[in-house]
């Protein structure tokens, strides 16, 4: 996969090109870079030649401005100069696209998930939970899974949560420490102000099938799949967090490959600080051993941030291919970040420090695997031009490619099917039925109070939930995900 050309002593040498094994991109990677120095831009050109070799792509679009790889670009003078620089052919390309939007906020394909499927320690994260708290949902989602009490939605969560710390619920936990009523309280408000947000949008069915993102075109090209995010920008722990539960899912879903000539699918996390910001221990725990082990199923992952010092170090020892753009050093913290990623590099012939704070727009430091594995020596390169159109196609376009997906009808209308809120509802006004018979005098009662409940909507709604309990407690992995 060819990226540009390597730039030594101002000068760039069309005939020393800078290159990526498709078989290595598996091994993840790094595209870090100051706000303006092309990093958007180096995502568009390693989205369009992984599609274009048939590897479906995943693109987080945070800022709105990457929808144009789906239509051709503008030939202009800039381009055709940039072109002849690298020794690049360019020649105007769009690329085949599915547009996503988280619960439907903003243009795309509704993209949900379920509370049960999402995990306590990703919903800990987005609620920003302490650990205690963060055990104390764990507590609830094994109460909820064990009992049959489907959470699919938020109003289920909440309606379990506030059944275990009622009178009756209350004796449901007492084996395993209970849940106390000051942590529900904590846990109830902060899933209210998550709705407040917006957040129900989110969660419900019908739930995103992760294997979607492993199609290819007709054509044999790789899909690109884009997430626009513009409309949820003021909710960074939730997006940030679901491009977490979609990585969780693909582990868990795909079977091991080992080695193989090119992914199965590339995923980019854009703005990756957000993830990494404010988790717990065993969230950080969880990304480092997914990021790990599932370069084994054919899957590989890059990070996209200002500076390596936003990933973690264990994270970060995972990403074998780095394209580092221009770096600033106009405060001690700054220079401070810029020393600390000089040493993140192989010795180089470079004067790194020198090289980072003078790279223009579109070039970059790069360092890949090889084929052979072994990191390739470090190259300042001008980077190629995308084929296709370098900012968002127009609102009316992005809107008919939504609405003309296949997928479109599938996810489109959201459902609401009986669960946890319904079934703990059912239990209340049952109880309350009971109450209420065994309150009347002996002969008002027209039929036996066994009669009644039994023969009552609610006890065939509780008997299918007892039906449904037997052997069907779920299994959870990383993240506490559910396992399929």
């Amino acid at each position: 996969m060819e990226l540009g050309s390597v730039l030594w002593d101002g000068q760039c040498h069309a005939d020393a090109p800078v290159r990526i094994p498709l078989a290595m991109l598996n091994r993840h990677g790094l595209v870090a870079g100051a706000t303006g120095t092309g990093k958007t831009k180096t995502l568009q050109l390693i989205a369009e030649q992984l599609s274009a070799n048939g590897v479906p792509v995943f693109l987080a679009d945070v800022k709105g401005d990457v929808s144009g790889i789906s239509a051709p670009g503008q030939d202009n003078p800039k381009v055709r100069e940039r072109a002849g620089q690298v020794g690049q052919k360019w020649e105007a390309a769009g690329f085949p696209c599915e547009f996503y939007a988280l619960g439907g906020i903003g243009t795309g394909i509704p993209l949900r998930a379920t509370v049960t499927s999402f995990g306590p320690v990703l919903l800990s994260k987005v609620l920003q939970l302490n650990q205690t708290q963060e055990q104390s949902l764990g507590l609830i989602f094994h109460y909820a899974d064990s009992k049959g009490l489907e959470l699919y939605d938020l109003k289920d969560l909440k309606a379990v949560t506030g059944f275990l710390v009622s009178d009756v619920g209350k004796p449901e936990l007492k084996g395993i420490g209970g849940l106390s009523a000051a942590t529900a309280g904590v846990i109830l408000r902060s899933i209210t102000a998550f709705e407040q947000q917006g957040a129900s949008d989110f969660f419900g069915e019908p739930e995103f099938d992760v294997t979607e993102l492993l199609r290819l075109a007709p054509d044999g090209r790789g899909l690109v799949s884009v997430l626009e995010l513009p409309a949820v920008q003021d909710k960074p722990q939730l997006f940030s967090t679901f491009l977490m539960w979609l990585l969780a899912e693909l582990f868990n879903g795909l079977p091991e490959v080992g080695d193989v000539d090119r992914p199965k699918l590339v995923f980019f996390f854009d703005e990756a600080h957000l993830l990494f910001s404010g988790a717990s221990k065993a969230f950080l725990e969880s990304i480092t051993q997914t990021v790990r082990l599932i370069r084994s199923k054919g899957v590989g992952v890059f990070f996209v941030t200002q500076t390596p010092k936003d990933v973690p170090a264990d994270v970060l020892g995972q990403l074998g291919n780095r394209v580092q753009h221009a770096l600033r050093a106009f405060t001690p913290d700054d220079a401070k970040a810029l020393k600390a990623t000089v040493r993140t590099f192989p010795k180089s012939p470079y004067d790194l420090e020198s090289t980072l704070t003078g790279l223009g727009t579109g070039e970059a430091v790069i360092t890949v695997l090889s084929e052979s594995g072994a990191p390739t020596p470090v190259a300042a390169t001008r980077l190629r031009a995308p084929q296709s159109l370098m900012g968002p196609v127009p609102g009316e376009d992005l809107d008919r490619l939504v609405k003309s997906s296949l997928l479109y009808g599938r996810y489109a209308e959201a459902v609401d099917r009986e669960s946890a809120f319904e079934k703990l509802s059912a239990q209340e006004r049952g109880r309350e039925e009971v109450a209420v018979q065994a309150a009347l005098p002996e002969g008002k009662k027209d039929k036996s109070l066994a009669e009644q409940v039994v023969g009552s909507g609610v006890f065939r709604s509780l008997a299918r939930s007892v039906g449904t309990q037997l052997g069907r407690e779920i299994t959870r992995s990383l993240f506490g995900t559910r396992r399929r």
